[in-house]
């Protein structure tokens, strides 16, 4: 974490309360889950806007020199000894510069992450393609009057028309039928009727991971996982009912927009390979995977972190599946020069109770992020939700002693039932530290207290800079 990401911590600071103002975070509880809150998803168009940089309002990063500050360890273990962490909590705050470990809770056993997981997920995918890179869905020529929708795992198309100002810009399906009208109108030769059909066999494998209880999918929690969906395979835009089938509901979509653009549509969608070499009628271009990245961490997306690590075992040379995810993350990290032992990751978004993650790992994949030897990451570190500010954390950090770290805590969320977990950044005495804090025996009946207990963790560590130590909770 060097001046860039104190840079990026002032720019997200500066437009965070225009952000929150537009936020839809709302906690629920679907089938005895307790998941981090879901913005709905927003319409883009494929042009990126020009971006402004953000003033200079930070003070000079503090250099190297002196050692690595000293955390007010007697209150942080006070907070892990409330009664919502008491039961097996492991914690750890590390010098982003030095590498020096400011304090160790059991931080090398492995615990169940919740939704932190996403943290491993982005750094898999950053480590398989370049932060710029884009998906591109098409829609190809198939057998004569056949057009083929193929997915490319772009788990951000949505139905909606495009708008400039959304950001970041998604892929949108009406641009993609205004294209393909275009496409099949034009000259001589359109065919009488035309017959839709959906190529979705870039991601192999169940579309359900067998570690998912049913309540998953059918609560709205997350959708079968495709290479082609559409609004994160919801009936509708903001909508919490998912497509039993969300290849062939994107093809249905397409079918009625080219109809309402005065096209003969036969009324049944198939499943098609497109044939190899077949022309392009049209095409739509998705967010870099650094934005999608962000997106995905910023909302805690398990759609998006589902299809990033499907993704991810791709661009690591794996099957699409969740096996070969699994082996992707587990490649990604060991290239970083990330600690594997202990990670078992089941799925990409944090779902599955099997997986397991020791906070060693998720610190050290936070500072190789953090410390510039490795730029591809730095969308971990700007889709970070900033306390009281944005994202999943828009919310919290709202009353004493928590809201001390409002503003200068920056943290993926994670949350279960019986699970709670939170790992990101902040200063400490002017310096730079990454923290993770975990707790996977959580009390049924004390969620929200292990979320605030963690948020108070958070707000100790950063209120070491400035010379506050808040008490216990409720003080």
């Amino acid at each position: 974490m060097r001046r860039s990401l104190l840079a990026v911590l002032a720019a997200v600071l500066v437009l965070a309360a225009g952000s929150v103002a537009v936020l839809d975070v709302t906690g629920r509880l679907p089938g005895g889950l307790v998941a981090d809150s879901t913005p709905t998803p927003t319409p883009t168009v494929t042009l990126d806007p020009p971006r402004s940089p953000a003033p200079a309002v930070l003070e000079p990063e503090p250099t190297a020199t002196g050692g690595a500050a000293v955390v007010p360890e007697a209150a942080l273990d006070d907070v892990l000894a409330a009664p919502a962490l008491a039961a097996g909590a492991g914690a750890t705050v590390v010098d982003v510069g030095s590498g020096q470990v400011l304090l160790d809770r059991d931080a090398g056993t492995p615990r169940v992450p919740a939704s932190v997981a996403k943290l491993l997920t982005g750094a898999a995918v950053l480590s398989a393609y370049p932060p710029g890179h884009r998906l591109t869905t098409q829609v190809r020529a198939g057998t004569p009057g056949q057009v083929v929708l193929v997915g490319a795992g772009d788990a951000t198309l949505t139905a909606r028309p495009g708008r400039r100002s959304d950001l970041p810009q998604r892929a949108s399906l009406v641009a993609l039928a205004d294209r393909t009208q275009a496409a099949l109108t034009t000259g001589a030769g359109s065919p009488a009727q035309v017959t839709v059909a959906v190529d979705d066999h870039l991601f192999t494998g169940p579309a359900v991971s067998p570690d998912w209880p049913a309540t998953y999918v059918s609560s709205g929690v997350v959708a079968p996982v495709s290479a082609l969906s559409v609004d994160g395979g919801r009936v509708r835009p903001g909508s919490d009912v998912r497509e039993a089938d969300p290849a062939l509901a994107a093809g249905r979509e397409l079918a009625r927009l080219l109809r309402r653009r005065g096209l003969d549509v036969a009324p049944e969608v198939s499943r098609a390979v497109a044939p190899a070499g077949s022309g392009v009628l049209a095409e739509v271009v998705s967010p870099t995977v650094g934005e999608m990245v962000e997106l995905a961490l910023q909302t805690s997306d398990n759609d998006l972190a589902e299809a990033l690590a499907r993704l991810a075992a791709l661009g690591q040379g794996q099957p699409a599946t969740f096996e070969g995810a699994q082996q992707a993350v587990l490649d990604g990290l060991a290239g970083l020069g990330v600690p594997t032992d202990g990670v078992t990751l089941l799925d990409g978004s944090g779902l599955a109770r099997g997986s397991t993650v020791p906070p060693v790992a998720l610190a050290s994949v936070l500072r190789v992020a953090a410390d510039g030897s490795h730029p591809e990451l730095a969308p971990l570190l700007d889709g970070l939700p900033v306390a009281g500010f944005s994202g999943t954390l828009a919310l919290r950090y709202r009353e004493p002693p928590q809201r001390f770290g409002a503003g200068l805590v920056r943290a993926k969320t994670g949350t279960l039932t019986g699970v709670s977990a939170l790992a990101g950044t902040t200063t400490v005495a002017g310096r730079p530290v990454v923290f993770v804090v975990m707790a996977d025996r959580v009390p049924a009946d004390a969620t929200l207290a292990a979320r605030d207990d963690l948020d108070r963790f958070a707000a100790v560590l950063s209120g070491a800079a400035a010379g506050k130590t808040p008490g216990s909770r409720g003080g």
